[in-house]
Parts: structure tokens; C-alpha cells; sequence
């Protein structure tokens, strides 16, 4: 019955979407359910933080930007919570909430990922850990991008789990020397779909990832643990996809869920910002907006195509005004029931879903 109801709720909302002659490789388009936002901030969670040694609500403030995968037949979702305590407009850790239909979802009491007193202290406290991303391996273990926050700096970091309870720190994505400092975002793993799974498959020997938060980097890994970005001659770290002028991701660009392997390449959603100055000024200063891309199957560094238009971007209330207005940021993406299903943070306040047939 909730997934009969669920699809009766299918509204289609004011999406531009690409050229016709980008769709053959793109997905989509994509529709917003009316039992959007799909999660929201409560007030009643509490959790005993170690690291503050009081007790918080730590989803009190917002809820936004999760990652997700399909485990069981259930739709698990990993989601960053912020509480109100601290300098940093509360300090973030990662809950999990399941779903049986993909629009109702039970929370966990307490967060499942959050930062402690162990070493990654000094990079995660006391900002928090944020924005996750999940990938399998082939040994059935999870692999957990996230951001560690220490209030100067993200740095892209590793944790690995085999139940999306228990998690084991794995440090710094690109390890303690010269790229300590280096701020680093949104680790997006390369995958190949197997039925409802996303398992990380290496190209040439080597783990590929997409990362960053002005423009879009590579990077490579041997383990999923340790990873190496892509740099020139010199050393520079090179971009494979940057903003584009007059456009709606205009200002920087973001990698969103994992890139999947397909026989026309690497598909990978991402996320932009428009500055009207300089990109759409049929869009808000600062909207974000999420595009799609596919590079190369067998050389990671080339882009192929781009959509020319967005497939999401703020249109509904709870997508236009919160903690950071005019968002619709994409970190997750599943395919559960025979429908994509994309789920993303709205104005970095809270959770919704959008979702498209084959």
C-alpha cells in the first residue's frame, strides 16, 4: 500500500532540463514527490557527546545532505545533523534513518558517526563530520567518503563499516603529507551497478574518484583507503570539469553520488553554484543547482559530454528558504523498486527525494 500511495503523490515540478540531444545519455528527468522533504529536523534525539562531555540534540538545527544504498530491501540513509551548540553553527555528525518505500524513513536514536576522542580529533572537532558518500566494495564493506571540519579547513577523509553502524577511521584521503592541508571535499568513488548495488570498480588497475568543491579533480587509490590526487609536470592538481560562464554552474561545481561505469562512459552527477554576474540570471545569486556529466570509460581525465541545463534546482518552499537559501544539493542515488531515486539536501535544512524511471 505505501508504495502504491507513494506513486499516486507523483507531482512533476518546474525542472529545465538538457537539450534533447544530450538526453539519450542522461537521466531523467527527474520528478518531485508531494511527500517531500522526506526528513526533517526534530527537536526530541539526544545524544551523550564524548568529545563535549554534555548531552545535545543532535539533530535539532538541520538535517541535509545524505548518501544512501539499498541494503536487505530497505533504503538506508546516511544523513549529516547538526546540532546548535557550538561555534560553528553546531557541530555535525552522521545519523541513519531506513525505509522500507523510500518515502518514509525511521531514524536511528543516536548518531552512528560523529566525531570522538581518537585521532581524528584535530580535524573533525569541533565543526563535525559532514556531507557523506557510500560505496561497496567487492567484500561487501562499506566505504565512507566524508568531510572532517575543524572550523579552518575540510579535508576529505576514509571510514569503512560492514554494517552502516559500526565504523572504523581511516584518516585522511590524501594522507599526512603534502596534501594535509589541502582543502578537500566530496569524494565521489566510481562504481558499477550489480542489480541494487554500487560496488567500486577499479579502471586500469586503479579505484578512481572524483572530488572537490570549486572544480572537479580525480584522484586515484590501489585500496579505497589511501588515494592520490592528479597532478601535472609541476605538481598542480588538475581539474576535469570546471564552472562555466553564463550558465547555471557558473560559480564552482561539486561531485554528487558515486560516478557509474556504463558502456558510454562514466556517468556522474554533480553539483554547481550560479553567480548572476557571471552565469544564469534567470537564477538566484548563489542557487545550486545539480548537472550531469560523462567522461571516458577508459581514461577518467576526459569529459565527453555535459547537459546543457540543470535537473534539479530549487523550486519548492522548503528548497528556497533555510539555513542556506536556494540549494538543492544531490549526494546520494539509489535504484530501489525500478526507479532512480535521488536524494538531496534543500537549503542545507533538509531532506527530499526526486526520482526517474529507466
Amino acid at each position: 500500500m505505501k508504495h502504491l500511495m507513494y506513486s499516486l503523490l507523483l507531482i512533476t515540478t518546474a525542472c529545465r532540463f538538457a537539450s534533447p540531444e544530450n538526453a539519450n545519455w542522461e537521466l531523467g528527468p527527474f520528478t518531485k514527490p508531494a511527500v517531500n522533504p522526506v526528513l526533517q529536523p526534530i527537536a526530541q534525539s539526544k545524544f551523550f557527546c564524548p568529545v563535549r562531555q554534555d548531552t545535545v540534540y543532535w539533530e535539532e538545527k538541520d538535517v541535509f545532505n545524505p548518501s544512501a544504498v539499498v541494503r536487505d530491501g530497505k533504503i538506508f540513509l546516511l544523513y549529516r545533523a547538526e546540532d546548535k551548540v557550538g561555534k560553528h553553527a553546531g557541530t555535525s555528525r552522521l545519523g541513519l534513518a531506513i525505509s522500507d518505500d523510500g518515502a518514509v524513513f525511521k531514524r536511528f536514536p543516536e548518531p552512528v558517526f560523529f566525531p570522538d576522542h581518537d585521532f581524528m580529533n584535530v580535524y573533525e572537532w569541533e565543526g563535525g563530520v559532514e556531507d557523506p558518500r557510500l560505496v561497496e566494495d567487492e567484500n561487501g564493506r562499506y566505504i565512507l567518503t566524508y568531510t572532517a571540519y575543524d572550523g579552518k579547513t575540510a579535508r576529505l577523509c576514509v571510514a569503512t563499516s560492514t554494517d552502516l553502524m559500526h565504523w572504523t577511521k581511516h584518516g585522511l584521503a590524501f594522507g599526512d603529507g603534502e596534501y594535509r592541508d589541502l582543502w578537500s571535499k566530496s569524494g565521489s568513488i566510481v562504481t558499477r551497478q550489480q542489480g541494487e548495488k554500487f560496488i567500486a570498480e577499479k579502471i586500469s588497475n586503479h579505484y578512481v574518484m572524483y572530488w572537490g568543491d570549486t572544480h572537479l579533480f580525480l584522484a586515484y587509490s590501489e585500496d579505497l583507503i589511501h588515494w592520490t590526487p592528479l597532478t601535472d609536470a609541476e605538481g598542480n592538481i588538475i581539474p576535469v570539469l570546471s564552472p562555466r560562464e553564463g550558465m547555471f554552474d557558473s560559480d564552482l561545481v561539486e561531485p554528487g553520488p558515486q560516478g557509474i561505469l556504463r558502456d558510454d562512459g562514466i556517468w556522474l552527477l554533480y553539483n554547481s553554484r550560479n553567480i548572476v554576474s557571471k552565469g544564469d540570471n534567470t537564477l538566484p545569486d548563489g542557487n545550486y543547482a545539480a548537472g550531469q556529466a560523462l567522461f571516458d570509460r577508459n581514461n577518467p581525465e576526459r569529459l565527453l559530454k555535459r547537459s546543457s541545463g540543470y535537473s534539479l534546482t530549487p523550486d519548492q518552499p522548503f528548497e528556497i528558504t533555510g539555513q542556506v537559501n536556494n540549494v538543492c544539493f544531490a549526494e546520494a542515488l539509489v535504484w530501489f523498486n525500478q526507479r532512480w531515486m535521488v536524494y538531496y539536501g534543500t537549503a542545507d535544512s533538509k531532506i527530499a527525494v526526486a526520482t526517474a524511471g529507466h
